[in-house]
C-alpha cells in the first residue's frame, strides 16, 4: 500500500475554499488522506479560514512545502508556474487549476521538471461534468462541433482572457474528442468591459476533416454551456450547465425500446431513435479530486495530464494571437 497522502492547497479564495470542503469530505472516507493545512498570501483570510474550519494554517510556502506531498494550486494563474515549479521539483504531487500556467513556454519548463512517479494533473474540471460523462458509452466520432459558453460578468477571473477563463475549457474537451492534429485556425474576439478579450469565436480545423466552431462570452445576460456533435448518423447534444444530454441516432434496429421516427433513406428503412442518457448527478470537482487521489495512490497516469493542458493552452495561445491580430488591424 502507498503512503499517506498529506495534502495541502495553496490559495484559499472561491476554487480554493471550495477544494477545501471537498477534500476534507474526502478525508472522511478515506484514511489514506489527510489534509495537512491551507496556504495563502493573505494572512488575514488565511486565519480567518482557519478559524473558521478548523484547518491549520502555514505562515509560509516552504514551510507548507516541507510537511506535504501533495498540493492542490489554486491561485490566479500569473503564479501557476512558479509555485509549481517549486513542488514539482521537489516530488510533490501537484493539483493546478486551469488554464496550466499564464504562457506555452511556462507549462514545457513544468514538463522539464516533471519526473517519473510525481503526479501532475490540470483541473479541467468539464471533463468530469456528469452530462458529458453520460455519452462515454458511445462511439463518439465527430465530423462538426458547435460549442457555446456564456456567462454573465464577473470581475473574478478577468485576470486571463475569456479564450483561457472559458473557452479552453470547450478546448480541452474538443482535443481530447478529436484526437487529431489542428491543421489551421480562424478567430475574432473584442474586449468590452475588459483590457482583455471578453468575447471570442474560433473555428479549429483538424487534419481528419473535423470542424469545431467555439464560442465564449463573459459578458452574456444569460448562461449557456452547450456542446453539439455531428457525426456520421449521429446527433449528440451536451448541456455541462444542466447537467443534460440528448442522443439523436439512425438505427436499422427494429426492436428497439426508445422513442423512436421511421425515415426511409435510399430505400431502406431505418429509424431515428432518440435517447435521453441517465446523468448521475455528481460533484465534478470532487470527483476529479478523488480521480487524482486514485493517480497517487496507484501510481497512474491521472485523467488530465501536464501535456494535456500544455496543449489547450497552445491553442488558446494560438486562438489569442489571431484575435489580437485581427483588432490591431481593426484599429
Amino acid at each position: 500500500m502507498n503512503r499517506l497522502i498529506k495534502a495541502g492547497i495553496i490559495g484559499c479564495g472561491h476554487l480554493g475554499k471550495l477544494h477545501l470542503k471537498n477534500i476534507k469530505e474526502i478525508e472522511k472516507r478515506n484514511q489514506l488522506i489527510t489534509l495537512e493545512g491551507i496556504y495563502d498570501t493573505d494572512a488575514e483570510m488565511l486565519k480567518s479560514i482557519s478559524e473558521e474550519t478548523g484547518i491549520r494554517f502555514f505562515n509560509s510556502l516552504d514551510e507548507m512545502l516541507g510537511e506535504v506531498n501533495c498540493v492542490f494550486i489554486v491561485t490566479p494563474t500569473t503564479t501557476h508556474h512558479e509555485i509549481a515549479a517549486k513542488t514539482i521539483s521537489k516530488g510533490i504531487h501537484t493539483f493546478i487549476e486551469k488554464p496550466v500556467t499564464e504562457t506555452v513556454k511556462e507549462a514545457e519548463e513544468l514538463e522539464k521538471l516533471k519526473r517519473p512517479g510525481t503526479i501532475v494533473q490540470v483541473g479541467h474540471i468539464e471533463r468530469f461534468n456528469p452530462a458529458i460523462l453520460s455519452v462515454e458509452k458511445y462511439t463518439l466520432a465527430p465530423l462538426f462541433i458547435e460549442t457555446h459558453r456564456l456567462a454573465q460578468f464577473n470581475p473574478r477571473g478577468t485576470d486571463v482572457s475569456v479564450v483561457k477563463d472559458l473557452m479552453i475549457h470547450d478546448i480541452d474537451i474538443i482535443l481530447n474528442l478529436v484526437k487529431s492534429d489542428v491543421t489551421s485556425i480562424e478567430a475574432n474576439g473584442v474586449g468590452v468591459l475588459t483590457d482583455t478579450i471578453d468575447i471570442a469565436n474560433s473555428r479549429i480545423n483538424f487534419k481528419n476533416g473535423c470542424v469545431a466552431n467555439i464560442t465564449a462570452s463573459r459578458i452574456s445576460l444569460k448562461k449557456m454551456r452547450k456542446m453539439r456533435i455531428f457525426q456520421r448518423n449521429a446527433y449528440v447534444s451536451i448541456d455541462f450547465l444542466n447537467n443534460t444530454s440528448e442522443v439523436f441516432r439512425l438505427s436499422e434496429d427494429s426492436d428497439t425500446n426508445l422513442f423512436s421516427l421511421p425515415v426511409n433513406l435510399n430505400g431502406k428503412d431505418y429509424k431515428i431513435a432518440y435517447e435521453k442518457p441517465v446523468v448521475d448527478i455528481s460533484n465534478a470537482m470532487k470527483y476529479e479530486e478523488e480521480l487524482f487521489f486514485n493517480s497517487i495512490l496507484h501510481n497512474q497516469e491521472p485523467e488530465v495530464t501536464l501535456r494535456d493542458g500544455k496543449i489547450a493552452l497552445e491553442i488558446a495561445a494560438q486562438i489569442i494571437e489571431k484575435i489580437e491580430t485581427n483588432m490591431k488591424q481593426i484599429k
